[in-house]
């Protein structure tokens, strides 16, 4: 009889595309979003958790970057009734399906804000994962452009509240009602015969920060070449379209009221465009009113938003200090929110127009520009660590370690085998412990316990000379009854 194989053991890796999030990744990741909720909160926003699983017909044909409907998303079919259902790519197809079922028990407008994972079946590579966290605010059931500044002002209040200086981030404003009249005048109107002559002018005035104006214009005429050598096709568009597009582009470096005239005359003719522009001006006037200058919230043709559902103002938050890239040059760290108006979506679970608007913070990326800045890991302090040396004593330090915790300290007793020391106060330093609590036998007789600042032991052991250590003493001896009160000296420095 044949020998039966042994099954194989499973590989203990996470799947391609996903990550795992560890003490301080997720200690950081909760203080920053805990900041930006109390912002929310505070201009009287409700939080709102959906379910992380939606039907795919719910989801709809919004998804980013994907061509053709329901592509792009974690979807499985129903046994009993063959219903599919899909992983929420994002939360603002959720939060259209939760106003349409709840808008006659909800008030309008509905101003809710959302945190949470989402999930996209797509290319993973580096940086880009399939499950990511989002941080959404959005104002459901009111057309008012006010929203769409009290937007703009909640999202400069937020990179604030966790960090980003004033300075170091600008909020950018445009509408896609101005830049769909420019298109109308240069006679590119919204048809499905234009279709793939405007996405490419989209695409192009996107790409305006990484190619500037020349690159821009190329791809508006026959198309570029980069410096690898490929090609990308352009929008052919006549002198006079290129002209009118760069025109727009342009209109962010006038002065302040020339921007605006500048608006009005390539828009001359077309309704929605003269809306766009009036809807703009109004953003601006509002949040100025408010004390939000340019150095804040500035008007920028350039920004266009990717979305198909984007119906009239956009926003984005981009981050302007410098870093350094894979190969040592020196740019802007870039984007890390976006967002707008998108008046569409909710209509098609009612069939009725619902205005909208809303923003997305990206949270990976806003985390990482904090850590870059070393606004972020103030929370990521490990537990003051009380020691075993003998194990008859456990409830000892079962008790010292409650003690500390009553009086809001993070402890926990070492748990492992206590037999060898030095690996305790390894595993405190492993779990980043700035504190451990030591008490043998003698010392418990006499009342006593040695208290062990590692974190400054760790510094004398890199600098300092012998009599330095001398004078300030990383581990010293005091009464049990003092042991919270020095813990608290040693945690206030």
């Amino acid at each position: 009889m044949a020998k039966q194989k042994k099954a194989p053991r499973p590989k203990a890796e996470t799947p391609k595309g996903f990550r795992d999030y560890f003490g301080a990744d997720v200690t950081e990741r909760k203080a920053m979003l805990d900041a930006i909720a109390g912002v929310y909160h505070r201009y009287g926003f409700d939080p709102l958790e959906s379910s992380a699983v939606e039907t795919v017909e719910a989801l709809g044909k919004f998804l980013p970057d994907v061509d053709r409907p329901n592509e792009g998303v974690f979807a499985w079919q129903e046994d009993d009734d063959g219903d599919w259902l899909a992983l929420r790519y994002d939360l603002t197809a959720p939060l259209a399906r939760v106003y349409a079922q709840h808008r006659n028990d909800l008030p309008t407008p509905y101003r809710r804000y959302a945190m949470g994972p989402v999930w996209r079946n797509e290319k993973p590579g580096p940086g880009r994962f399939r499950q990511f966290y989002q941080c959404d605010a959005d104002t459901v059931g009111t057309g008012s452009v006010a929203a769409d500044a009290e937007i703009c002002m909640m999202l400069a209040d937020s990179l604030e509240a966790v960090g980003i200086e004033r300075g170091d981030y600008i909020i950018r404003v445009n509408n896609r009602k101005v830049l769909n009249g420019v298109l109308e005048v240069a006679g590119l109107t919204d048809s499905e015969e234009n279709s793939g002559t405007r996405g490419i002018v989209l695409r192009a005035i996107d790409k305006l920060d990484r190619l500037g104006t020349a690159g821009v214009r190329s791809l508006l005429g026959d198309g570029r070449k980069d410096e690898s050598g490929d090609f990308t096709e352009g929008a052919k568009l006549t002198d006079r379209q290129a002209e009118l597009i760069m025109r727009f582009v342009g209109a962010a470096e006038l002065s302040f009221e020339d921007r605006w005239l500048e608006l009005r005359n390539l828009v001359d003719g077309s309704s929605v465009g003269e809306e766009g522009v009036s809807e703009l001006r109004h953003i601006v006037d509002l949040v100025r009113a408010q004390g939000y200058g340019e150095d804040r919230i500035v008007m920028d043709p350039s920004v266009v938003r990717g979305l198909g559902y984007y119906t009239g103002p956009v926003f984005e938050a981009e981050l302007t200090f410098e870093i350094t890239d894979e190969k040592g040059n020196p740019r802007q760290f870039g984007s890390v929110a976006g967002g707008g108006r998108y008046d569409d979506l909710v209509k098609r679970f009612t069939g009725q127009a619902v205005p909208a608007t809303g923003i997305s913070i990206g949270v990976d990326r806003l985390l990482a520009a904090l850590r870059m800045k070393g606004r972020a890991g103030s929370g990521t302090t490990g537990p003051v660590v009380v020691t075993v040396m003998d194990r008859d004593r456990m409830a000892d330090y079962q008790s010292m370690a409650a003690e500390l915790r009553a009086a809001g300290i993070r402890a926990e007793v070492y748990l492992g085998n206590p037999k060898n020391f030095g690996n305790q106060l390894k595993y405190a330093d492993k779990r980043q412990s700035p504190v451990a609590i030591i008490q043998g036998s003698d010392e418990a007789e006499r009342g006593v316990l040695q208290i062990k600042d590692l974190i400054l032991g760790a510094k004398i052991a890199e600098t300092a000379t012998l009599e330095e250590w001398k004078d300030q003493p990383a581990q010293f001896e005091c009464a049990r009854a003092e042991m919270v009160a020095k813990v608290r000296e040693i945690l206030a420095r």
